[in-house]
């Protein structure tokens, strides 16, 4: 067994596709709409896909402090270079538990968690 895909709602479609775009590098797989107010799109993940939801029924998106989506970056120190250009400005870390990680912590649209990780080979 794998996970295909996690599924993430958000509060705006082209708010959030431009942060997952623009700032994390994805691309966008295909998007469809799933009824009226109800817009599907899933992103590229190397294995692993993201989609995203919006539904005009259900603005309230919440997700709980302890969770967070984690992406693989080459360098971090030129990761967080980037979101500073890019205006991310609330960011966590960096955070080296052991010799072998390193990682920040960022936030997406909708406040949800994103954990982008250097791992050194050894």
């Amino acid at each position: 067994m794998k996970i295909s895909w996690i599924t993430i709602y958000v509060r705006d479609m082209e708010e959030s596709l431009q942060f997952y775009t623009q700032i994390l590098g994805l691309e966008v797989k295909r998007t469809f709409s799933a009824g009226p107010g109800m817009e599907i799109c899933f992103m590229e993940g190397n294995g692993t896909d993201l989609e995203l939801i919006c539904n005009t029924e259900h603005k309230d998106v919440a997700y709980g402090q302890d969770i967070s989506v984690g992406f693989t970056v080459e360098s971090l120190d030129d990761t967080i270079a980037y979101l500073k250009e890019k205006g991310i400005t609330r960011i966590i870390g960096p955070v080296s538990p052991d010799p072998g990680i390193r990682f920040i912590f960022i936030f997406d649209p909708n406040g949800l968690k994103i954990q982008l990780a250097e791992q050194k080979i050894s």
